[in-house]
């Protein structure tokens, strides 16, 4: 095994006859045989972009007014800004830590898309801290706490004494001196699997993560990690504008339809209405809305209060006044009252950001192998989890949004992978099935990620690797660890000859 401790940042990903385009056989009529997306080129919509260079995904939608422009750049100067520690001459960007993972959004998006896990290095060699991937905790709740988790009034248990995320950051001023949490250690164990129909292998990684250096005690007895990779900024305007409805009409918790796949839909607390609400965003689906996703990553991966999330994240000591992260003071918001350290200014003009950054459109979707690998899409069962299609509703507020045909693929539902992509214990073994982690998702589930752009993500990035964790170094790898619901799906695949497999990654790879 390899090891590697690092320090981690913030906040992947995949699934879960060729013809020849000059015969006469590829005529109007062959075109049926082909799934209805297989030649669909504005993902997006009319909030599409033709850019594949490494600023792909940062590129604004081209649908925007020129009023709406100039909120899009300031929110992308916002998202981009390094935060500082309280005491920099600059107010508006002070308040950083006293605890966090990362300065910037953009330091773990980085060029706004995928974060990556760590390589594994020889000793002596500088370590990767793997800014773009944290560690939340959660623990098996009591009796009482899983009836307000089921009631979605709960998110989860976190650790008693490290709450639900591990920052291993800490401000370097601070009197008395803060301590970071943690550090995060890595292992990788690699797995063989083999294709049936030509005994071709592929090399899978399994990370083991564990928490080492713990500056404030050890972990509770029943706590859990969760490693997660930053996702892609890209539509997730889009997404929001999604009616709950066409979401939650394609859950089958019971699998009614028998076809082995039982989505559901996580409900959550929106923090700005108390209402119960469909839960949208992040792995587990755990965020309800861009607004409260990005106040939550403010406050969790930065350190910083916003009106929504107004209590620092210092450790939970016995002894409060000893408790030098809660001694530290806070920044200043120049707009007044009580309302955090990110002004309200700057909290609009970052949601406008993350909520217009376009979607790359397809690229070769007339090259043979690309139509070849949307029907094995098809054929095989993706699109049970990785629906294609949505129409966004109307939505008078953003135009650019605005009933918007788009081909995310994705259900938005939550799904259980199996135990190989489970949360984990602290030494690596599959956290126990039905421990709920995100409101309703359990250690088990994740949502189904949006496919679109993912074959442009090591273009944008090329350190970004696949699925919740980073452990999948590509494409292929990723769809074969699919487990749990997919695992008949993945049975499939793996009957998959040289050319299936490369007509299959050629389709992902146009997406």
């Amino acid at each position: 095994m390899n090891k590697v401790i690092f320090a981690a940042g913030l906040f992947g990903s995949v699934l879960s006859g060729c013809f020849d385009q000059n015969s006469d056989s590829n005529s109007t009529d062959s075109s049926s045989l082909y799934p209805d997306y297989a030649r669909v080129t504005e993902l997006g919509g009319s909030a599409s972009t033709n850019n594949a260079r490494s600023s792909a995904f940062s590129e604004k939608a081209p649908n925007l007014s020129i009023s709406e422009r100039r909120i899009f750049a300031s929110g992308n100067v916002e998202f981009e800004q390094s935060w500082t520690f309280v005491g920099n001459s600059v107010e508006s960007i002070d308040g950083l830590g006293p605890i966090f993972n990362m300065r910037s959004c953009q330091g773990c998006h980085i060029n706004d898309g995928r974060g990556h896990a760590p390589s594994a290095v020889e000793p002596g060699q500088q370590l990767d801290h793997a800014d773009s991937l944290l560690v939340r905790l959660f623990r098996t709740p009591t009796d009482e706490e899983r009836v307000r988790i089921d009631s979605a009034q709960q998110a989860n248990a976190n650790d008693p004494v490290y709450g639900g995320q591990i920052q291993d950051r800490a401000i370097t001023n601070g009197s008395p001196q803060v301590a970071a949490e943690a550090n995060i250690a890595i292992e990788y164990e690699t797995i063989p699997v083999t294709f049936t129909s030509d005994n071709f292998t592929v090399e899978l990684r399994k990370p083991i993560f564990s928490l080492v250096q713990l500056q404030y005690g050890p972990l509770g007895d029943t706590t859990y990690l969760s490693p997660r990779i930053a996702n892609p900024m890209i539509g997730l305007g889009l997404l929001e504008n999604i009616a709950a409805d066409d979401i939650v009409g394609f859950a089958d918790e019971n699998d009614q339809d028998g076809n082995a796949i039982s989505g559901r839909a996580n409900y959550v607390l929106d923090e700005a209405t108390q209402q119960i609400v469909l839960g949208r965003f992040g792995w587990k689906a755990g965020q309800p809305s861009l607004h409260q996703q990005n106040s939550a990553a403010f406050l969790g991966d930065m350190g910083l209060t916003t009106p929504l999330f107004q209590t620092q994240n210092c450790p939970e000591l016995e002894d409060a006044d000893s408790n030098a992260c809660l001694l530290q003071p806070t920044g200043v918001n120049r707009e007044g009252g009580d309302l955090g350290e990110v002004q309200v200014s700057q909290l609009e003009d970052v949601l406008f950001y993350t909520q217009h950054l376009a979607v790359p459109e397809r690229r070769n979707v007339e090259d043979s192998e690309v139509l070849a690998g949307a029907k094995l899409f098809n054929d095989v069962g993706c699109v049970d989890c990785h629906r294609p299609s949505y129409t966004t509703q109307i939505n008078a507020a953003l135009p650019a949004l605005s009933e918007q045909k788009i081909y995310p693929f994705t259900d938005m539902l939550l799904h259980d992978m199996g135990p190989a992509l489970a949360d984990t214990t602290p030494n690596g073994e599959p956290a126990p099935e039905g421990i709920p982690v995100e409101f309703k998702a359990t250690s088990h589930e994740w949502r189904t990620p949006p496919l679109w752009g993912i074959g442009l993500s090591q273009t944008v990035s090329a350190e970004a690797t696949f699925l919740h964790d980073g452990r999948a170094r590509s494409l292929l790898e990723a769809v074969l660890w699919h487990g749990g619901e997919a695992e008949h799906v993945k049975q499939k695949v793996l009957t998959f000859t040289a050319d299936e497999r490369a007509q299959l990654i050629a389709f992902l790879n146009s997406l």
